[in-house]
């Protein structure tokens, strides 16, 4: 933890690594990337004292920003490694764009909300972090003119499985992403690329809001 840091945020990273410790083990380098990327600075001031929590986290837009517990998890069932080109549906806050981009190659992250997007580019700036590209897209098709990707993450769940993104990947790549009904429980699925086919393996039920077509016409 930077010196910016208080007590109340190292306390709450311990209790994260304590619970992600319970689940099983934790790569040391997601560790490190969490550790050098102030969750704080991604949240409102109302809720800096629990930014470390498992609880989604309401962000501007009217969208919110997932569970720490979650977001680790996803991120370390990506197995990131340095050369990684990753495409994130759902840039949300930037957390997750900035956790990966100290983990990877290059991150392309999309968000329907030019707002969150603006808001994105400035705290990876602020941070210094100049390998993620951030930019208001529709995120439903994925980004099919920019493939391939080694790694796709959805934050927002696909009605079925989104057998699109197989021709956005490269060989051997991963695509993380709920899949489930707009109401209800969806199963976070990690697809990986085999010829023409998804191998796929279900890693936890989460309830996530639907993705949405289009982008925002105002915010």
């Amino acid at each position: 933890m930077n010196q910016g840091t208080t007590i109340e945020d190292r306390e709450g990273f311990a209790a994260l690594l304590l619970r992600l410790r319970g689940k099983g083990s934790v790569p040391k380098a997601l560790i490190a990337a969490f550790e050098a990327t102030p969750r704080r600075g991604f949240l409102d001031g109302l809720y800096h004292s629990i930014a470390w929590s498992d609880r989604m986290l309401p962000i501007e837009c009217g969208e919110a920003m997932e569970g720490a517990d979650l977001q680790a998890a996803v991120i370390a069932a990506l197995a990131l490694e340095p050369g990684n080109r990753v495409l994130e549906i759902g840039t949300g806050s930037g957390f997750t764009a900035a956790v990966m981009a100290r983990l990877a190659g290059r991150v392309v992250t999309i968000d329907r909300y030019k707002t969150l997007v603006e808001q994105a580019r400035q705290r990876f700036e602020a941070l210094g972090i100049a390998n993620v590209v951030a930019r208001q897209a529709d995120g439903a098709n994925g980004l099919p003119n920019e493939g391939p990707f080694d790694r796709i993450v959805a934050w927002a769940a696909f009605d079925s499985l989104p057998r699109f993104l197989l021709d956005q990947l490269s060989s051997g790549g991963t695509v993380i992403a709920p899949i489930g009904p707009e109401e209800g429980e969806q199963v976070v699925a990690k697809l990986t690329k085999v010829g023409s086919r998804f191998e796929r393996e279900d890693i936890g039920i989460v309830r996530l809001q639907p993705i949405l077509p289009g982008v925002a016409a105002v915010i």
